[in-house]
């Protein structure tokens, strides 16, 4: 691998990049283990592909905010390093695909010159922080939730409590009480809420926490009906110091917060939170609400172009749609509907090139995988719509039914069971050739995931579907999963989809027709289509789709995928999506002394709290190596230091390991306990080395 040196300003960036390339070199050389380096380039970005020898590189873009320049070098990166392609994700991120490992240093470097980041776009880390698209210039909201959203961001990134957890965490920030961000699947999602206090207006949020998907959705719960603006940041830290301490780090199946809570209560949960107040690097934290760049709104005055005749129709329901008028007068924002969130590199070139006189300078990925435009004038409509007619991305239907969720499926994702991005294809055509009075609809939504993890959201959908696979005649058969009845309800309430049948994957457009048919005969005795199907009930949808579920009559093209011309196998890879657990003692007792490092690093800048995170990491993971030499395994950091006083403290001549290392939620984060702190970490390092002289990596 040739070595390289960045020219970055940021030295923190820097620092990342040449520590990638080291890493990797290290991985070559066999001196890091394969699950540990698979954890150090996910919390980098860098995440396995279902093909062989080459990754999916996450490029994490806070709330979705992209630019126009920004846009053309991760186009540029991609032509470059992936494969012309950019995939636009519900969580806002841009993936690109087919990525040498050897070179994501340099890949990274680019991207940074235009303040793009890859760093914890993966892993076990605070993922991007997703934010409704329209914040900003939402009609409806009480205020811009964007600078929390960044503040968010900019707070936890590198931060030492999320560097390492048991699973991921995902925050959200919904721009008013229509919840279009989906708070209620978010281990912390905040509604934006005002009060008035002595003639002045406060900001504070509603507070949901310990929601998810995944395979067992669970729906999040309310802990503040409103959490004062200057309190988020410290809140969500302590959220994240008991997770980290209490989550589960064996079994990647119970590791989300979701879990904890189901496991010790919510009371016991929130309980645990306050504890941690104390330890915080910060007790109240204002954020700045002008932090962000307002975006360059085109000043220069065009003349609006005459809608040809025969695109009137189509302009009109584009119109009807895809736009909305902007809080701000006179202004409009253009969504623009991209079919399974794949822009060809030469279609988004173009597409800035088109644009850039027409809207601001700045541009929203959407949680549909979709695009907003924003600061359009109504003069400017016209020329927008024929600008990206000629791109094919004026498609009507944006966040209706024809616009349908997916993930990437078996094009590329490990866990992929089925094709989801073709089935999407087929039931977008559905839709558009079948049921054009659904072009409007903005009420159903329908989702698919390519297995049962949800990340195409199919848990919250109205109709959704998942890849699945079933035995027909001693022969394996690609099915989905159909899921009904889910979506938000608002102000932090939503549903999860009851799961109706399974059906060959070949039958899921006539599992949609059979459902949209029903409800059209149906539709004006019911409020809405939650009120259909709560009033019908499930069994009803179960007995109307079984027919199409009958396996009597199966035909030979069933046992072929979509997208696919030989028989279905189902070949699923191991998933990297959580990270994993690393059981090796010598890598834990290497880990420890890095993070021993990093801690005298974070003292010797005065981050006195960073510090003292650094070193309960060091002796937590010290003493987890010698319960691992000895046989014992526990699964959480708290059953770590309890089982060290068990079997070790004797030995270590120490009263109490549990009193040692949690004085870190005892004490202000000062320089004096600090230094106090890291002298008995060093004390305690000695020993643990000492029972292990000299480890070798695996």
């Amino acid at each position: 691998m040739q070595s390289f040196r960045t020219e970055l300003e940021n030295p923190l960036v820097e620092k990342d990049i040449i520590d990638l390339e080291k890493k990797i070199k290290a991985f070559h050389e066999g001196k890091i283990h394969d699950e540990k380096f698979r954890s150090l380039r996910l919390a980098r970005g860098v995440y396995g592909q279902r093909q062989v020898g080459v990754q999916m590189v996450r490029i994490k873009l806070p709330f979705g905010k992209v630019t126009f320049k920004q846009i053309l070098k991760i186009a540029d990166v991609s032509d470059e390093y992936a494969s012309s392609n950019l995939h636009l994700t519900t969580r806002q991120d841009i993936q690109i695909h087919y990525v040498s490992l050897d070179r994501t240093p340099q890949l990274w470097e680019q991207l940074e010159q235009d303040d793009i980041t890859l760093r914890e776009a993966c892993g076990n880390t605070v993922r991007n922080v997703t934010a409704s698209p329209t914040a900003g210039i939402d009609p409806a909201e009480p205020f811009d939730v964007s600078p929390y959203a960044q503040t968010f961001f900019e707070y936890f990134l590198r931060n030492p409590i999320c560097q390492e957890m048991g699973r991921k965490i995902k925050f959200s920030f919904s721009s008013s009480e229509a919840d279009t961000a989906f708070s209620f699947i978010h281990d912390l999602g905040f509604i934006p809420k005002v009060k008035q206090e002595n003639g002045e207006e406060i900001r504070g949020f509603k507070v949901v926490l310990g929601g998810g998907l995944g395979a067992q959705p669970s729906l999040a719960h309310v802990v503040y009906e409103f959490l004062h603006e200057d309190l988020i940041i410290p809140f969500a830290e302590s959220v994240l110091r008991v997770f980290d301490r209490n989550g589960e780090r064996n079994n990647r199946n119970k590791a989300r917060l979701k879990f904890l809570v189901n496991k010790i209560g919510l009371d016991e949960v929130m309980r645990l939170v306050a504890e941690e107040q104390i330890a915080n690097k910060s007790k109240t934290f204002k954020i700045n609400r002008n932090s962000l760049t307002q975006p360059q709104i085109p000043k220069a005055k065009i003349e609006t172009l005459a809608i040809p005749k025969e695109k009137k129709l189509a302009y009109d329901l584009w119109t009807a749609t895809n736009t909305f008028e902007q809080k701000q007068d006179n202004f409009y924002g253009v969504y623009i509907k991209v079919q399974t969130g794949d822009i060809p590199t030469g279609q988004a070139r173009k597409l800035v090139a088109a644009i850039k006189d027409l809207v601001a300078d700045e541009i929203r990925i959407t949680i549909n995988q979709g695009l907003l435009l924003k600061f359009v004038k109504p003069e400017a409509l016209p020329n927008l719509f024929l600008a990206l007619d000629k791109l094919n991305l004026a498609t009507p239907g944006f966040d209706s039914v024809a616009d349908v969720t997916t993930c990437p499926g078996t094009d590329t994702c490990n866990l992929g069971i089925s094709n989801s991005m073709e089935l999407s294809r087929v039931l977008e055509s559905v839709i558009y050739n079948e049921y054009p009075d659904f072009i409007e609809d903005k009420e159903i939504k329908i989702k698919i995931s390519g297995c049962m993890n949800s990340c195409g959201q199919h848990g919250l959908a109205h109709i959704g579907f998942h890849g699945s696979s079933m035995k027909v005649n001693g022969k394996v058969m690609p099915s989905v999963q159909v899921l009904l009845g889910g979506g938000i309800v608002g102000n932090g309430v939503g549903r999860v989809a009851d799961k109706v049948l399974k059906v060959p994957s070949k039958r899921a457009p006539h599992v949609l027709r059979a459902i949209l048919d029903d409800y059209k005969m149906k539709a004006d005795f019911y409020q809405n289509f939650h009120t259909y199907y709560d009033e019908l009930g499930k069994d009803y949808f179960y007995q109307l789709l079984k027919p199409i579920a009958d396996q009597s009559d199966i035909k030979d093209d069933e046992f072929v995928d979509w997208g696919h011309e030989e028989t279905f196998v189902t070949a699923i890879g191991v998933g990297e999506c959580a990270g994993v657990v690393i059981d090796l003692v010598a890598t834990l007792i290497y880990e420890s002394e890095e993070k021993f490092g990093w801690a005298n690093e974070a003292y010797d800048d005065k981050a006195w709290a960073d510090a003292i995170y650094h070193t309960y990491n060091t002796m937590v993971s010290g003493a987890k190596a010698l319960l691992l030499d000895k046989g014992v395994n526990q699964s959480t950091q708290t059953g770590v230091i309890k089982a060290f006083d068990e079997h070790f403290a004797a030995e270590f001549n120490i009263p109490s390991f549990n009193d040692l290392v949690l004085q870190i939620n005892q004490n202000e984060p000062s320089s004096a306990f600090a230094e106090v702190y890291l002298a008995e970490a060093n004390d305690f390092l000695t020993k643990v080395k000492a029972f292990r002289p000299n480890p070798e990596l695996a």
